[in-house]
């Protein structure tokens, strides 16, 4: 079965407090399609924060004296750099222009994932706006896949993705930060290839794999396409969490 990656046209900007369940069933209906069996819903993190009222206005943060000292070293303004360390567990790698964290919720990015491309604020300098991660991205995504199996009775799955650089490579790509029913990880030890050799590491970053794709028919500018959806995705739908693709400390070569 091929696989079929659909942007959901005509989805609204998102404001604070509004429904995405609503909204992507509003879509799905515009859009003509009817949620199946194994189905998967992959939403822009963006939009999961902007619902969550995620927006943090800089004028409000105070600097620690740690973010003051990390100016000289990134050249950034001290209350994002203040937000950054409230966001992050560990602060990895700095240089003029970056800092590269590892997030409260495990992964490794840069500056905790805060974001001021395509956010606005309701009052004061809209440059002084920013929009932090969802707090939990995998609570957020099983909070919208139980009202979305509820509604339709579909057993679907909800990626929530973000776009994140790599060590070995030029420029981001998309990347999971939250699911619920799906794998994260599908682990193929054991299994025979072509001439019968049994595979010994083999394991699969299915959910990576799919936000790739997803996040390449979303765009990262101005498209409006914040909403994806799936079918024939060529994994069964399971439990999973982001934990699954978080590679533990101890095994991890560049720290």
């Amino acid at each position: 079965m091929p696989m079929i990656i659909t942007p959901l046209i005509g989805i609204p900007l998102i404001q604070p407090g509004d429904s995405l369940v609503e909204i992507i069933l509003a879509a799905l209906e515009k859009n003509n399609l009817v949620l199946q069996d194994g189905d998967i819903l992959v939403l822009a993190q963006k939009i999961v924060s902007k619902a969550e009222d995620r927006f943090v206005n800089l004028s409000t943060v105070t600097p620690s004296q740690q973010a003051i000292e990390l100016v000289s070293q990134t050249e950034k303004d001290a209350r994002f750099l203040e937000l950054v360390l409230e966001e992050s567990s560990e602060v990895m790698r700095t240089r003029p222009g970056t800092i590269i964290v590892q997030h409260k919720n495990g992964f490794v990015c840069a500056n905790a994932g805060i974001d001021h491309s395509n956010v606005h604020g309701p009052w004061g300098n809209p440059d002084d706006w920013v929009l932090l991660l969802p707090e939990d991205a995998d609570r957020s995504s099983r909070q919208i896949r139980d009202d979305l199996v509820k509604i339709s009775g579909a057993n679907v799955g909800i990626l929530i993705i973000d776009s994140h650089g790599r060590a070995w490579r030029m420029g981001t790509v998309g990347v999971a930060i939250g699911l619920a029913g799906l794998p994260g990880v599908v682990d193929m030890r054991g299994e025979a290839d072509l001439f019968g050799f049994r595979l010994r590491v083999t394991q699969v970053a299915a959910a990576d794999e799919l936000a790739a794709a997803a996040s390449l028919m979303m765009g990262q500018a101005a498209e409006s396409t914040p909403i994806v959806h799936v079918r024939g995705f060529p994994y069964p739908l399971r439990e999973g969490n982001l934990l699954e693709l978080i590679r533990p400390k101890e095994m991890d070569m560049f720290r």
